[in-house]
């Protein structure tokens, strides 16, 4: 697939000189409703129900027409752009790059969108696709192709079916209680007549409407006991009397469930360790200091179980917590285009589960994406604690928050 940069400057002409195909978009500016617009626009050429297998392009600087009007394309509104990716909205987050562009002696800002491996993509709880002239939301039917493009596509671990698992090893109470008010524009919710099979599918808890099997995803995200299936899919807490894993451990505990039980009981856990000191001297009123900011505890922590190996592994996400120091281990090295050197690094990220990703930021454990590790970091140096230390290798990520110096 071609991304922005590889789109050469003739191919980007042909594309404006076809003023009528369903793979361009054209915004004369970034202004008013026009972001809503852009975004849906994203959302429709990550699903691309079309099936062109190639990216759709988003010109920003340009009329309808494909007069391109030689805007100021500052470096805020390139920002503005790339942050629709990981801003939360559009689930799972796509793939797509940003750039400015001299066309016609005039500069344009161009958004590339790739087609998604695991569709459907939805913005704010709707399925936005383009057909031909046809621009709007999914029906049933447009799902359901989407669906099979998934099933048929190079899926993601986080899509695949669990054989031996069925819809009964799922927690139907919560999914409609809880995750699909989440996950669904209430316009959606009200109007839809779709069976429990085909709701679990349109969210990807399951195979496919005819093949109710639960994937990965809905098993980690839904499941009754998502350890009977995935053995390692638990967090491991140890909390040491000490600066060494031989100390004495005075705590221990093994969190196991669904992704939101784990970290509801993890946070629990952590706050409870987290002691307060009290200081009655130093001002007029009490003061209470945390050990750590349980923010930056439950960024990394949440971190690790998003963007851990769920596959050919056994290993826990494991929290140690030293009297100097708090370790994360994440099972499974950096993916994609983050690697040692560049990890943590603001603006860049990959999804190794990206629609546990989803299924995360639906449950209210992620705001924005790709932004985990710079709010860590932030709410640490507020605290004034050191910055976060990793150490990258191959078959894990450890990341040590560490105490406040006295």
């Amino acid at each position: 697939m071609l991304s922005s940069d590889a789109l050469t400057d003739e191919q980007l002409l042909e594309l404006i000189a076809d003023v009528e195909a369903d793979r361009i978009e054209f915004k004369e500016a970034l202004t008013g409703s026009s972001a809503n617009l852009i975004r849906e626009a994203i959302c429709a050429f990550a699903n691309d129900l079309p099936d062109h297998k190639q990216p759709g392009v988003i010109f920003v600087g340009a009329r309808d027409d494909g007069t391109i009007l030689g805007i100021d394309i500052t470096e805020q509104l390139l920002i503005n752009l790339a942050n629709m990716k990981t801003d939360g909205n559009i689930v799972p987050p796509p793939s797509m790059t940003v750039q400015k562009r001299m066309l016609h002696g005039k500069a344009v800002a161009v958004v590339a969108v790739q087609p998604s491996d695991s569709p459907p993509v939805r913005y704010r709880g709707r399925i936005h696709i383009r057909i031909g002239p046809r621009r709007g939301i999914a029906t049933a039917q447009d799902e359901r192709i989407l669906n099979e493009k998934r099933r048929h596509g190079n899926m993601p671990f986080d899509l695949y079916p669990i054989p031996s698992s069925s819809m009964r090893d799922l927690n139907l109470t919560q999914f409609e209680n809880e995750y699909l008010p989440q996950a669904f524009d209430r316009e959606v919710l009200d109007a839809n007549e779709r069976t429990i099979e085909e709701r679990l599918a349109a969210t990807k808890m399951v195979a496919s409407s005819d093949n109710p099997t639960p994937t990965v995803m809905g098993i980690l995200a839904l499941g009754k006991s998502p350890q009977d299936y995935l053995p390692g899919a638990y967090i491991q807490f140890l909390r040491m009397d000490g600066l060494e894993l031989s100390d004495n451990i005075i705590d221990t505990e093994e969190f196991r469930g669904s992704v939101a039980d784990m970290l509801r009981s993890l946070d629990a856990k952590l706050n409870s360790h987290n002691r307060v000191a009290i200081d009655f001297t130093s001002a007029v009123l009490e003061r209470r200091d945390e050990m750590y900011p349980l923010q930056a505890l439950q960024q990394i922590t949440r971190n690790a179980v998003m963007h851990r190996a769920y596959e050919a592994t056994n290993a826990p996400v494991r929290v140690h917590w030293f009297n100097d120091r708090v370790e994360i281990i994440s099972p499974g090295g950096p993916y994609g285009v983050v690697n040692s050197s560049n990890f943590g690094q603001h603006g860049l990220t990959d999804y190794r589960n990206p629609n546990l990703a989803e299924a995360m930021k639906t449950l209210g454990f992620v705001q924005r994406f790709g932004v985990g590790i710079p709010t860590a970091q932030r709410f640490l140096r507020q605290a004034e604690h050191p910055e976060l230390d990793f150490d990258i290798v191959e078959n894990h990520v450890l990341v040590t928050v560490k105490a406040a110096s006295k």
